[in-house]
């Protein structure tokens, strides 16, 4: 771990494993160079926690989820390993500096935002806490798109990540599992005499492991993400080649490696549904048949599979492993269905993500068939029983049945995913307190009353490494000096900062340090858009996915209402504002694509106008990620969580935003409920209806137009946008978002703007008292330590997996 001893190895890699002499590497030869040297670092950590698995009767946990959106790796393992000034040196000495060699790693994409950053936080902090692990995900060849903003509009460039190849993971062609699909099902009697089913697949693909360490903090615990890449059964087909055929014989080579090409798309066309499901079955039969291998090569019986895994299914994508755990069990394992069923709900826990009934994955049934043939079967079988039980205990209605059916009957059949994880699951968790209860309220409302036991809720976190660690070093320094470094690991000992926020020396540190975080991001806004930044306003930060229920319009509401104050009187005395947009829309997305060319359109007029742009700016950071939001967290002093109340089921970048010190302006939603109470109602920007409140108004029937008629300064920005003030004099080009807001605003823009201008008013009120706002943004981050993923997997482990710490001792290799 010594300086020498890395740069010596990062020479014998160059050599050996690059293959360039020194004066000949570039800066990406580097970097591969010393990503090699540190994953020599992780390996022997890596192996010992393999074999404490394998030789000790151990339960781990199995988190199944389409999305891991990890970050880069570099920088996150120098700090977990505690080598960072090491390399540093190291580099220096061969004339590089690390930095540099940071910025040349591809992030990769596997991601569309929260859920798989979320996957990402909970296997850092389950390495950390010593809890034996496997991330099971796909290793997509091309990940969610890059986005470039060209003439204010989103375009979708394709992600390459792998374009220089991934010194992180390390392939493993000996762990392939073979996957079927499609084809049909046929009765046979087994040498036993008994009568079973077999399925006759038409197609198989092969699932081969890419294997990448999860390094925990400061321990020797280094869990397993293993990401499953799809390949034919056969790469060439001699037959065909040999009659000319050329094209047919590498057919089914492309045809299979079509499933794990790209990350799943917004499932609008039938294709796109079509991909979605064969990757979702590829990755969850691969899992699960990886699972069994591993229980065989300890010589445990198929019995003790759930005391050996504890399979958590991240929201509804890994929802077939119910059914294709159960197919594993009874066709090839040969057990009775009734042995097999408790095995299956004794080892799943379901997650759910969403409070949108049209987010929870439905499939058509003539698609599942198709695909599915004998997981259609099973299903059926499932409900059966499942439903004759609930109408047997329960004594429930046909309506009630019709409602709890695994198979929605209202127009074309289709097969209800959050159901079957519902009833192959034993635990069923919501990931904030109000997004729990609303559950049980709503869209599983009717599972909740039939097993109130199953249902519990687990507040998701966010890792305190990546996003205060390592994204905010000078406030981590600044802490450490203050209070010590404990709270890297035990983030309830923020709590010590509190009386600091009272000590104007220290006051005065935090402020330095969070100007110097602005400068930062201000200079790559500037490089990134040209557009120049003052460090000296207030920071007013939205980066998140763009969706209609995350309200961005509203906020871009908040930017023209300024304006047009502004331009009524340029003498007016307003606190200058930095407004900073970042996130990406769904490609199919028409609403959301819209959003983004009006922030930008916005920005362009107020950033050019001198009658406002001394008080006001607009940036959209393109291509929202990991790597950019570690700038953009750090730098923020108002954090935007300000979506409809009972639509967010979390969020995490609120949680990320308040750790780093922001002041949140909020909806009661999500996690920002807890987050208030946490940090205190006196130090939360508190506006909008509540979730009662929203539902009260939907039913009495909502007229939107009637809060454009009743609030000048409303009226007035829905006028400017659509008299093509914001677009060179096109009235069209906003037309369909006028028109959306007006007519219908399905997520209550309208009936929440003037709240939100007058708690908007009352942020610049408190921004004027710097000594004020900085107290509060002390606070704010001492109170934010319950929003540690390290809290939230302790809960999961603890309460549903029941997988104990194992602290992993590495033996002397001599």
């Amino acid at each position: 771990m010594s300086a020498p001893e890395i740069k010596k190895s990062i020479l014998d890699h160059l050599t050996y494993s690059i293959g360039r002499p020194p004066s000949l590497a570039s800066k990406q030869d580097y970097y591969k160079a010393l990503a090699l040297t540190v994953r020599d670092r992780l390996q022997q950590h890596w192996v010992e926690t393999v074999q404490a698995y394998l030789e000790q009767d151990l339960k781990v946990a199995c988190y199944l989820s389409a999305e891991f959106l990890m970050g880069p790796h570099l920088g996150n393992n120098l700090l977990n390993l505690g080598i960072e000034n090491e390399v540093r040196q190291a580099v220096k000495e061969m004339g590089c500096e690390l930095d540099e060699l940071l910025a040349e790693e591809e992030e990769p994409g596997l991601g569309n935002g929260g859920l798989g950053r979320l996957a990402a936080c909970y296997m850092d902090s389950l390495a950390t806490l010593e809890r034996l692990a496997l991330g099971y995900g796909i290793r997509y060849e091309f990940g969610i798109f890059d986005q470039e903003i060209r003439d204010g509009w989103q375009c979708e460039i394709t992600d390459k990540w792998l374009r220089s190849g991934n010194p992180w993971e390390i392939a493993k062609p000996e762990i392939t599992y073979y996957v079927n699909f499609g084809g049909h099902t046929e009765y046979y009697r087994d040498e036993a005499g008994a009568e079973r089913i077999r399925w006759v697949p038409d197609r198989a693909v092969k699932g081969m492991a890419y294997d990448t360490p999860i390094q925990g903090y400061r321990v020797n615990t280094c869990n397993t993400l293993r990401l499953w890449s799809a390949e034919a059964c056969e790469s060439f087909d001699f037959q065909a080649f040999n009659t000319g055929d050329y094209y047919g014989a590498v057919d089914d080579k492309v045809i299979s490696e079509t499933i794990t090409k790209v990350l799943y798309p917004n499932d609008e066309p039938e294709i796109g549904k079509r991909l979605r499901l064969l990757q979702q079955y590829f990755f969850v039969s691969c899992s699960l048949q990886d699972m069994l291998r591993l229980l065989d090569a300890q010589g445990q019986p198929t019995q003790r599979f759930p005391e050996k895994f504890a399979v958590q299914l991240n929201d509804t994508h890994p929802s077939i492993g119910v059914a294709e755990l159960m197919r594993l069990l009874v066709d090839e394992r040969r057990l009775s269905w009734e042995d097999a069923w408790d095995i299956t709900v004794l080892t799943f826990g379901y997650t759910n993500h969403t409070l949108l009934p049209e987010a929870l994955e439905t499939w058509p049934l003539p698609l599942f068939r198709e695909l599915l043939p004998r997981h259609l079967e099973i299903i059926y079988e499932i409900n059966a029983r499942f439903l004759a039980s609930v109408r047997e205990t329960h004594h429930q209605d046909d309506e009630h049945v019709k409602r709890l059916s695994l198979i929605d009957e209202n127009g074309e059949k289709r097969i209800r995913m959050a159901h079957l994880a519902c009833v192959g699951s034993h635990a069923i968790n919501g990931v904030a307190a109000l997004h729990s209860e609303l559950l049980k309220r709503s869209v599983l409302k009717d599972f909740y009353e039939l097993w109130p036991e199953r249902f519990n809720n687990k507040t998701n976190g966010v890792t305190p490494r990546r996003f205060m660690a390592l994204a905010n070093p000078k406030l981590s320094e600044l802490i450490t000096r203050t209070i010590g470094d404990g709270w890297i690991t035990h983030t309830e000992e923020l709590r010590m900062l509190e009386p600091f926020s009272e000590d104007a020396a220290f006051r005065k540190e935090w402020r330095l340090v969070k100007q110097s975080n602005k400068q930062q991001l201000a200079d790559y806004i500037l490089k990134q858009t040209g557009i120049e930044l003052d460090p000296s306003w207030m920071f007013d930060v939205q980066v998140k996915r763009i969706h209609e229920y995350k309200r961005q319009h509203l906020n871009i509401l908040h930017v023209i209402t300024l304006y047009n104050r502004l331009k009524r009187d340029p003498k007016l005395a307003i606190a200058p504002r930095a407004f900073i947009f970042g996130g990406k829309a769904a490609p199919g997305y028409f609403i959301a694509k819209r959003i983004i060319k009006l922030i930008n359109a916005v920005g362009e007029v107020v950033n050019n106008d001198p009658d406002v742009n001394k008080k006001l700016r607009v940036a959209f950071v393109p291509n929202f990620n990991v790597q950019n939001g570690q700038l953009i967290y750090p730098a923020a002093d108002l954090s935007e969580q300000i979506s409809m109340a009972g639509k967010e089921a979390s969020g995490t970048g609120n949680m990320k935003f308040t750790l780093n010190g922001a002041l949140t302006i909020g909806t009661l939603d999500g996690a920002n409920v807890e987050i208030r109470d946490e940090v205190g109602e006196e130090n939360f920007f508190l506006f909008g209806l509540t979730t009662e409140e929203t539902l009260r108004l939907q039913q009495q029937g909502y007229r939107p137009y009637a809060y454009v008629e009743g609030n000048s300064e409303l009226a007035e920005a829905i006028r400017l946008i659509a008299s093509g003030h914001f677009s060179h004099g096109d009235t069209e080009v906003f037309r369909p978002l006028v028109d959306n807001l007006c007519q219908s605003d399905p997520f209550l823009v309208f009936a929440d703007y003037a709240d939100y201008i007058a708690c908007q008013d009352k942020v610049a009120g408190v921004w004027k008292d710097p000594e004020n706002w900085t107290r509060m943004s002390i606070l704010n981050t001492a109170r934010a330590g319950k929003f540690s993923s390290d809290r939230a997997i302790r809960e999961y482990c603890d309460e549903i997996w029941d997988v104990r710490p194992v602290p992993i001792m590495i033996k002397d290799k001599t």
